[in-house]
Formats: C-alpha cells, sequence, structure tokens
C-alpha cells in the first residue's frame, strides 16, 4: 500500500484520551501537500476542526495535530493509524493535556458515496 492509496475522506469514530466511555464522530480528510507530506483535517462533531501533518511507512500513518480548544488555547497531539487497508485505518492517540493513564481510541471507514457515521 502506498500513501497515495490512503487519501481520501473517512467517517471516523472515536473515545476521548480519559476514562468515559463515551465516543465522538466526526470525517477526516487525507490530501497531499507541495511537499508530497500527508495533510489532515478532521472535524469532531459537526463543529471542532483539528489538523495535523503526517507521514506514512509500512501500513502506518502517524499525524502530529494540533487544535484550537474552547478558551482559545492550542493543543497538540500524536495519532497513529495502523492502516488495515486502503478503506479502514484503526488508531490510538495521545494529547499533551490528555490523562497519561489512557490513549484515545480512533477507527475510520472510507466514505463511499454520500453516508457517514454522522447521518
Amino acid at each position: 500500500m502506498t500513501k497515495e492509496d490512503i487519501l481520501g475522506d473517512f467517517s471516523i469514530i472515536g473515545s476521548n484520551q480519559n476514562e468515559s466511555e463515551e465516543t465522538y464522530k466526526g470525517v477526516l480528510s487525507l490530501t497531499l501537500d507541495d511537499e508530497n507530506r500527508i495533510i489532515a483535517k478532521w472535524i469532531i462533531n459537526k463543529s471542532q476542526e483539528q489538523f495535523g501533518v503526517g507521514f506514512f511507512k509500512n501500513n502506518t500513518l502517524v499525524v502530529n495535530f494540533n487544535y484550537q480548544g474552547d478558551e482559545n488555547n492550542t493543543y497538540y497531539g500524536t495519532v497513529v493509524y495502523k492502516c488495515l487497508n486502503k478503506d479502514i485505518l484503526e488508531g490510538f492517540w495521545s494529547e499533551e493535556y490528555g490523562d497519561p493513564k489512557f490513549l484515545g481510541t480512533e477507527n475510520c471507514f472510507r466514505i463511499k458515496g454520500s453516508k457517514t457515521v454522522l447521518n
């Protein structure tokens, strides 16, 4: 698999880096920039935008991401996805102010047509 194989839009479902069993949903878009780096953009729960830059090797995608919190602070983290195939990514993540006893999780499913987990 190449990085070009995983470009596109994915529905996501994930859990936060805490002991809560609540989940979130959203959309992840993967593109390439002019330097051939993977650019990630998440829309979480239809409102929160997150942005990242990553690299792909041996069917693993690693993205360093950031987002602006409600109090206008910028938060940073890293997500690692195992690319099971070009349509399914299985990941875990951590951010700097998350609970260090937990990892967040995120599973991504390629959007085909107009159906997403948000519908």
